[in-house]
């Protein structure tokens, strides 16, 4: 089978290089074409377009690059047409996916969508679309299952959490290396997960920094992301207990006693290393005003949205200040509040489903075209 897969973010990248891992397994004959990144290049297939070229955040920075975008748009269906899959996959990614889905179902490809847009945070109305353009929908969070099928009247897989996967069989570490490859002292880590885009990072690393001094017997280590250079990075590692390590996240949240961390998907991944976290979100407040009127949900973090109540602090735009964060920083070092989050993460780790996500998908998916 020829398989078109389409991402647009370096998580997406992991899921979808796992998943065709899997695909491999299932189908021996599998070929890949895909917009993606580095992990998913390293499994085999051809990249057209690199994940670094395709992330844009926020309202204002989508609409200064509207041209980019509609020549993507445009030069990936054309791709697409040369190519000729059997199927095509989107992994999230729902302002560039969604489009594409349209116009393939209309051409008469295949669609399967595998990590649903969020529509059950925000834009809704984007049922009416998923339901005429995608043929199968593979969910990862448990209720989404119950928000398609009970309130939609879609019918979806829920396949467990593919960052289960991902962790599981990661290679063990040598915490004594790690430390030493890093310059890394004795004393515990704080990691510091300020996010994947640039002004997302200016903007929270600003804060998370200024804690710093307050906890002289803790090192404070910044997690690069892979769509940043580390050049980026020099400014802010100025002072005595920052370091930057690059690309190795899952090995630096493996050795953290704690974590602050950016709204997203580091919040779960933090969550199931077992390491009790800050969570932090700030943006401007012309989107952070436009966002809370679109956006209706009770927590932004997917552990609490996932165990429907506050078990992480989250410290959102004017909360996430200096004061606050040093006072809920010290709570999750020791004590009570440190002991009841790491309880937390055993049950949310029950609700996610266990492993063997990509290898559910991977059947999935070549059983329905077979």
């Amino acid at each position: 089978m020829k398989y078109y897969i389409i991402v647009g973010e370096a998580s997406g990248d992991l899921h979808a290089s796992n998943l065709m891992k899997a695909l491999l397994k299932t189908d021996s004959e599998a070929e890949f074409r895909f917009w993606g990144g580095d992990l998913m290049q390293a499994v085999g297939g051809t990249l057209v377009k690199h994940y670094k070229e395709l992330a844009f955040m926020g309202f204002l920075e989508v609409i200064m690059n509207l041209r980019t975008i509609t020549k993507n748009l445009a030069y990936c269906k054309k791709d697409i047409k040369d190519y000729q899959p059997d199927c095509l996959i989107f992994i999230d990614y729902p302002g560039f996916n969604m489009r594409i889905a349209k116009w393939a179902k209309i051409e008469g490809f295949k669609t399967q969508y595998y990590i649903s847009p969020q529509i059950w945070a925000w834009k809704e109305n984007r049922i009416t679309a998923i339901k005429r353009d995608v043929d199968k929908m593979y969910v990862i969070l448990p209720f989404e299952k119950e928000f398609y099928e009970n309130k939609h009247a879609m019918p979806v897989e829920f396949v467990g959490h593919p960052l289960i996967d991902a962790i599981e069989n990661r290679p063990p570490i040598d915490e004594v290396a790690f430390r030493k490859a890093h310059q890394l002292d004795d004393t515990p880590i704080i990691a510091l997960l300020p996010g994947s885009r640039k002004q997302e990072i200016n903007k929270m690393l600003t804060v998370m920094l200024s804690v710093v001094k307050t906890f002289p017997d803790y090192q404070f280590v910044i997690a690069g992301a892979p769509s940043q250079s580390s050049e980026f990075y020099k400014p802010f590692i100025k002072k005595e207990k920052i370091h930057f390590v690059e690309n190795c996240t899952y090995d630096l949240l493996s050795v953290s006693h704690a974590a602050l961390v950016t709204s997203g998907t580091a919040t779960l991944e933090t969550a199931l290393f077992k390491v009790p976290e800050v969570v932090c979100y700030k943006t401007s407040w012309i989107s952070y005003l436009i966002g809370r009127q679109l956006v209706k949900l009770k927590f932004i973090s997917l552990v609490n949205l996932i165990l429907n109540k506050e078990e992480v602090t989250e410290l959102i735009q004017g909360d996430f200040n200096t004061n606050r964060l040093t006072k809920e920083l010290t709570y999750i070092l020791k004590g009570p509040k440190r002991e009841a989050q790491l309880v937390a993460y055993q049950t949310l780790e029950t609700q996610l489903g266990g492993s063997g996500a990509s290898k559910k998908v991977a059947e999935l998916i070549y059983n329905s075209l077979n």
